[in-house]
């Protein structure tokens, strides 16, 4: 499965991503990582907390190549955020969608609300042939929940 986590705000959403994880005991969940963090002498410790290298310059696009690792792993949790960073966004980004979509696994998604102290899950769907509906029930889940930094969450996206 995918675990689409956010908003995605501050730094500190790593911290409670992993302790999330290991309270749920969901141990084998990864997160995606740029190939030179895994390069360098803190590859070791990324790969530990769970890290999972991709290379942003292969011929293969990111969404192929996480797509071959659901692919050649029987089991294979992955964490994302739909931001893509943690600054304020006009849209979500479509890799994790694509993802879903092509290696044929569902989306739990996963809110870390700040103001109220509660880490929010959705029930598990696999995205539709309505990628115009997706996103409008994605934002609704993520669209009340304040980040650690609530004015660079994703309310603003929501549209009545």
């Amino acid at each position: 499965m995918i675990l689409l986590v956010a908003p995605h705000t501050s730094w500190k959403d790593i911290l409670v991503g992993l302790a999330t994880r290991s309270k749920l005991k969901i141990y084998k969940a990864k997160f995606l990582g740029k190939k030179e963090l895994f390069d360098g002498p803190f590859g070791w410790y990324f790969r530990w907390l769970g890290g999972v290298p991709v290379d942003r310059h292969s011929k293969h696009g990111m969404v192929e190549q996480v797509v071959e690792m659901y692919n050649n792993n029987e089991e294979f949790i992955i964490a994302l955020s739909p931001e893509g960073t943690r600054k304020k966004v006009d849209k979500l980004r479509t890799g994790f969608y694509h993802i879903a979509k092509q290696a044929n696994v569902p989306i739990v998604m996963v809110g870390f609300d700040f103001s109220k102290k509660e880490i929010i899950l959705s029930q598990t769907f696999y995205v539709s042939d309505d990628e115009e509906a997706d996103f409008k029930k994605i934002i609704d889940f993520y669209a009340p929940i304040k980040g650690c930094h609530p004015h660079l969450g994703l309310a603003h996206l929501k549209n009545d």
